[in-house]
């Protein structure tokens, strides 16, 4: 897999280098077919378990999406194309690099943002008023499923990180008003999704703030039901999240030592996740007496 995914970089840089030049294809060629050779080369990043092959071939990949971009500014496909490949180079990085980290959620939501705001819809929406803001969202349809959850997704991301602070923090009613449209229109996108949002926050927040322990229970068994055995980071969270909030150390423990018996490529697209789920599961058990 390995030596697959260094020959698919490979031969996409050579024939990308060629029609930048114009020896091979028009301008045109990048603005309408670029996108599905980005999409291959996503979906073989997807499938690689060598995180650290990948946190090594990502810069390449995201220095050509910036390029690409700046051709042509309004593509909305490579606008979140480059949002999801910064988030997933985020997430590959090492846990002390949090402050490149930031940086890369940064620029992830700043693509999912512009790709947002160029839908009729969501003109504006970075500026906009938020009860305008969730007017909007509660206008979309199913064909927004897809673009409300992964901008959402990445908000998220980037304020989770620690974004800008209070304003980081300022703009999650946006970002929750997304992830409540999706469930209400596909409970079950990307394997429970939306519920797996809506458990982690619950649990999170403070009884004051709004959480709620048994809320969250709810909405982690519905992920777990969508996810099953295909996205591990559902069982991750899980134990990280509502097992130690719960103070439920057997549930913990017994939880995340599922995820190490599992296979990480049960969905192929996923290996990468779970993969990094795995090894997200192993340290969380080395830190086991330090939660509990």
């Amino acid at each position: 897999m390995s030596h697959r995914f260094r020959r698919t970089v490979t031969c996409f840089l050579l024939l990308l280098s060629f029609s930048l030049e114009g020896c091979l294809f028009t301008r045109q060629w990048i603005g309408d077919s670029a996108v599905g050779l980005f999409k291959g080369l996503a979906q073989s990043i997807g499938r690689e378990q060598d995180i650290l092959l990948v946190r090594q071939s990502l810069p390449a990949y995201l220095l050509l999406l910036d390029s690409l971009i700046a051709s042509h500014p309004n593509n909305q496909e490579l606008l979140l194309a480059a949002a999801q490949a910064y988030g997933a180079y985020a997430s590959s990085l090492e846990e002390e690099e949090t402050e490149r980290a930031a940086l890369l959620l940064k620029r992830a939501k700043d693509y999912a943002l512009k790709a947002l705001e160029l839908n009729p819809l969501f003109q504006g929406a970075s500026t906009m008023a938020i009860p305008l803001f969730q007017e909007r969202v509660q206008a979309a349809d199913k064909t927004l499923v897809p673009l409300l959850f992964n901008v959402a997704n990445t908000w998220a991301s980037w304020i989770a990180q620690g974004s800008d602070g209070p304003e980081g923090m300022a703009d999650l009613p946006r970002v929750e008003s997304m992830m409540q449209r999706v469930l209400e229109l596909d409970p079950g996108y990307f394997y429970g999704g939306p519920h797996l949002f809506q458990a982690v926050l619950l649990s999170l927040r403070p009884p004051q703030y709004g959480g709620d322990l048994k809320k969250a229970e709810y909405h982690f068994q519905q992920a777990l039901k969508y996810a099953q055995d295909k996205f591990l980071m559902t069982q991750v969270y899980y134990a990280q999240y509502y097992a130690r909030q719960r103070l439920d150390r057997d549930l913990f423990v017994n939880t995340l030592n599922r995820v190490l018996t599992l296979p990480a490529d049960t969905e192929p697209d996923l290996t990468l996740f779970n993969t990094l789920a795995k090894a997200k599961a192993k340290k969380l058990l080395s830190q086991t007496e330090e939660l509990f």
